[in-house]
Parts: structure tokens; C-alpha cells; sequence
């Protein structure tokens, strides 16, 4: 008789799922509001081949059997499985807990990639964590390699709060209890406002989850939220589903009404290098040359080098805002870093994070204020 480790899961059955037998994926649909448009999908893992259905019970009897990182790896296994089929200008979300970042299990999943592009790392709260002073090397190492580092359930109580300031996110998940019947709710409202705010002092994207109600997508609306998930804009299901025309006709028609100039406006273009050893060359054969961009794989911006800093291949990644974010929003941004930098030039990059040119301080200055 095989041993049980949890409601309808025995140890002979999670040992076959940490193998990848029995186990499949589905995908999400993540909408872009100011477009209407697929722009990203949530990976999430099922169990056909198996009686019990219920991805907590198993996830939940994984961890009772000291058998976690070996069934989320085997489940991140499965969401990589179609990512070389992902369509242009989309990411792929995928879950991880923190407490399991560092397992050998995890990093080997990472180690088989080529290269982690396109790909956002949900940080789910599964279990507490204890230092997240040991989470940064590995966070730094899948940023290096082109992750997006999310954090999941934002505004579900103080530990979430923890992640956000600990994390250092590119990508907030608004908690579902947060967006269900925001519409009736000024107080939901007020906080995800806030968390808006925060999100934008931050250079990071707000993403509504659990978006189940028409009432409950014009609220976001309302507030500019720019990224929902849902019921209501599509189920879990096979690579890769489209969404409904007139909920993208809603988006475009009903979006909160954004500032007259963004910073596609001032938008200027700039050579780019892919190393520290290319932007020296650049700068050789062009001595009147001041900068570089330095771009990565999927052409993702990094940072702007100068000759001194090329030289000494020592620079910090530089703030990044898309094309169309209204140029104060943009300015907000600029004027939280650090005092040596603060009147740097911006990365400006598509929808898909794409290098798409510089924005430099004083153009944006002028385009506010002229």
C-alpha cells in the first residue's frame, strides 16, 4: 500500500510528478490595457494523470515530504516546455517560492536554458523566508541571464509587504481579494492606487490578477492599471489563447485618459554595444563619441557606458521606462536615483523590453514645461 502524504496524493504518485510523469501545463492570457492586446502568459501546473487535481494539495504534500524543490522544478520544467513557441512581443510568467531559489533542484532548471529573455519569475509565498540577504546572488545571477523578478499577492498583509521592499521587483501582482468587487469598494481602490504610486517610484509594472467581473475591469480602468489577468479575459488553457475582441474594444474605449506627452515623444536614437570591450572600440573610432548603450540578449538594454565607465567595466543598470510612459511619471522615476546619476539618460524600450532609444533629462524637462 503506498504511503500517503497528503488528500489524494501518495508518495508513490508525488515521486512520478517530481519526474515529470502525469504532469502538464496551461496558460494564462496577461492583457496590456492601453492596447487591448496579449502581452504576456502565466504558466501554471496540472496533474491529468493523476485522481487528484488540485495543484495546492499536491505543492502542499510536496512540502510535507521534503519533496518541494523537486516538484517545482519539475513544474517549471513543464511551463519551459512551449516558451520557444511564445509569440512576439510576449513574456512568460512562471512561479517559484523564495525559500526554494537557492535548491540545487531550481538552479539546475535555470542552468538548462538558453538563456532566461522574455521569462518573469513570480515570487510566491509559500513559506517564510528567512534571509533574503542569501536570495540576492542567485536573484542577481537570473537578471543577469534576462529574468524579470515579480512578486505575487502584493497587498495580502505584511510579509507581502517584505517581499516588495526586499525583492526589489520589475513587476507588482495585485492579490485577487484586492481586486474582487473593487468596483463597490473605495478603500481597494485607494490601495491599489498606492500601490500604483509605488510601483511607478520603482520602475515597476502593476499586474491585476483574478479579474473575474466587467465591473471589475472598468474599475482598473479607471485607476490605470496597465496589465490584468483573469476569468473574465481568459482561462488557463493551451498555447496560446487570443483575447475576446470586444473586451479589447472595452480596454482602448474605457482606459484612463493618459498625459499628452510620453516619452515616445522625445525619443532620440544611440549606438549600441554588447560588451564593456565593444563600447571601448566604439569610443576609439569615434573620440567625439560621449556613450553607448550596452544591450544583452533579446537586445534588452543594461546600461548607458561612458568611456570611463567602459574602461573600468563597472556600472550599475540603468532606469528603464517604456515608450509610452507619460514623461512626469518618467521624470518621478529619474529623480529617486542616486546623486551622481540623477540627470543620466533614460533606456526607453518597447512592450517585449526592447531597446528602443535614450531620452535624455533635458528633453524630457522641456517637453513638460514648454
Amino acid at each position: 500500500m503506498n504511503k500517503s502524504t497528503g488528500p489524494g496524493v501518495s508518495r508513490e504518485d508525488l515521486l512520478a510528478a517530481c519526474r515529470g510523469e502525469g504532469i502538464s501545463s496551461v496558460y494564462q492570457p496577461i492583457i496590456d490595457t492601453a492596447r487591448g492586446v496579449v502581452v504576456g502568459y502565466e504558466a501554471l501546473i496540472r496533474f491529468p494523470g493523476y485522481e487528484e487535481k488540485n495543484p495546492e494539495a499536491w505543492l502542499s504534500a510536496a512540502r510535507r515530504d521534503g519533496l518541494a524543490a523537486n516538484l517545482e522544478a519539475a513544474a517549471l520544467r513543464s511551463a519551459l516546455t512551449h516558451k520557444h513557441t511564445l509569440p512576439a512581443n510576449c513574456f512568460l510568467t512562471v512561479n517559484t517560492s523564495p525559500d526554494l531559489l537557492t535548491s540545487p533542484e531550481i538552479r539546475a532548471v535555470w542552468a538548462a536554458q538558453d538563456g532566461l529573455g522574455g521569462l518573469v519569475i513570480e515570487m510566491t509565498e509559500q513559506a517564510p523566508i528567512d534571509s533574503y540577504v542569501a536570495l540576492e546572488p542567485d536573484l542577481n545571477a537570473l537578471r543577469a541571464a534576462g529574468a524579470v523578478i515579480a512578486v505575487d499577492d502584493a497587498g495580502s498583509g505584511y510579509a507581502g509587504l517584505q517581499h516588495l521592499l526586499s525583492l526589489k521587483p520589475a513587476m507588482i501582482k495585485i492579490d485577487r481579494e484586492l481586486v474582487k468587487n473593487v468596483h463597490r469598494d473605495e478603500a481597494k481602490r485607494a490601495l491599489i492606487g498606492m500601490l500604483g504610486n509605488f510601483a511607478g517610484r520603482i520602475d515597476a509594472w502593476i499586474l491585476a490578477e483574478g479579474v473575474e467581473l466587467v465591473e471589475e475591469l472598468d474599475a482598473l480602468l479607471s485607476l490605470g492599471v496597465p496589465l490584468v489577468q483573469g476569468y473574465l479575459l481568459g482561462r488557463p488553457a493551451a498555447p496560446w489563447a487570443s483575447l475576446d475582441d470586444d473586451l479589447a474594444h472595452r480596454m482602448v474605449s474605457n482606459r484612463k485618459p493618459t498625459q499628452a506627452v510620453i516619452v515616445r515623444d522625445v525619443l532620440e536614437a544611440a549606438v549600441t554595444v554588447e560588451s564593456p570591450a565593444a563600447a571601448m572600440d566604439a569610443f576609439a573610432a569615434d573620440p567625439s563619441r560621449t556613450e553607448v548603450v550596452l544591450v544583452e540578449g533579446q537586445h534588452r538594454p543594461v546600461a548607458v557606458l561612458t568611456p570611463a565607465s567602459a574602461s573600468l567595466a563597472v556600472f550599475n543598470q540603468d532606469l528603464r521606462v517604456n515608450l509610452d510612459t507619460p514623461i512626469l511619471d518618467a521624470l518621478s522615476r529619474a529623480v529617486t536615483r542616486e546623486q551622481y546619476d540623477r540627470f543620466a539618460p533614460l533606456l526607453v524600450t518597447d512592450n517585449a523590453g526592447r531597446f528602443a532609444g535614450v531620452a535624455r533629462m533635458e528633453r524630457l524637462i522641456t517637453a513638460l514645461t514648454g
